[in-house]
């Protein structure tokens, strides 16, 4: 049997197992979906949102790349992120590094691997802001650890300088932005990043709104 075949043939003892636990599951997720959090992750095969946190279709609006970057320049991204902000409303977002990253493996060389070098050119900005803490560790792999916490928290600002966080934060007092790292050597996740709504930024970084009164300074 092909390879691919088999996953057609889990997807229907997937089917079953959930219509046997409940028999309109399918019919209920179907209507619509009110998910809680926007997750933005590692494309990594290893780290599967829903496996990870334990949640069902329709718990998780779930965006991913290569080492979960939040990029102004990503179409792709901020039409999620602003999807998720303004019409499913989510009161959180979560950005997902882990440990052992490829992409922020490779960003610590000098290597060229082609077209994704420009993508990792934003990882190796992060390390060089962090420059003087990470060379601190000698061994590569603590190193590779730190820089993965590092840019999981560089992402977190990111979301929270476009102007779809900071309109949300003005107007609706969410969404909170959390930045966590999931071990993929012991399972669990941990959180090394968190704004809550109204987090000052530096005022470069704010926008001011039409629809919501300039606070007086």
């Amino acid at each position: 049997m092909d390879a691919y075949k088999k996953l057609l043939l889990s997807n229907k003892a997937w089917v079953a197992e959930k219509l046997a636990i409940r028999a309109d599951y399918f019919e209920r997720t179907a209507t619509t979906q009110t998910p809680a959090y926007l997750w933005i992750g590692c494309s990594d095969s290893r780290v599967p949102a829903e496996s990870v946190t334990s949640t069902e279709p329709g718990e998780l609006f779930v965006h991913r790349n290569i080492a979960n970057l939040v990029v102004h320049t990503d179409l792709n991204m901020l039409s999620v992120l602003q999807y998720a902000v303004e019409v499913l409303e989510v009161k959180h977002i979560i950005v997902c590094g882990h440990y052992g990253c490829g992409g922020v493996r490779n960003a610590m060389t000098n290597r060229s691997f082609g077209l994704i070098d420009k993508w990792l050119r934003h990882i190796k900005d992060v390390y060089r802001v962090h420059r003087r803490d990470l060379e601190t560790l000698a061994d590569v792999d603590k190193r590779l650890d730190r820089l993965v916490e590092f840019n999981v928290a560089e992402q977190v600002q990111n979301l929270a300088e476009t102007s779809f966080v900071q309109h949300a934060w003005a107007l609706h007092n969410r969404p909170t932005l959390h930045g966590w790292v999931y071990d993929i050597r012991t399972g669990f996740l941990k959180e090394h990043a968190l704004m809550k709504p109204g987090t000052p930024l530096e005022d470069i970084y704010r926008f001011d709104f039409d629809d919501v009164p300039r606070s007086e300074t």
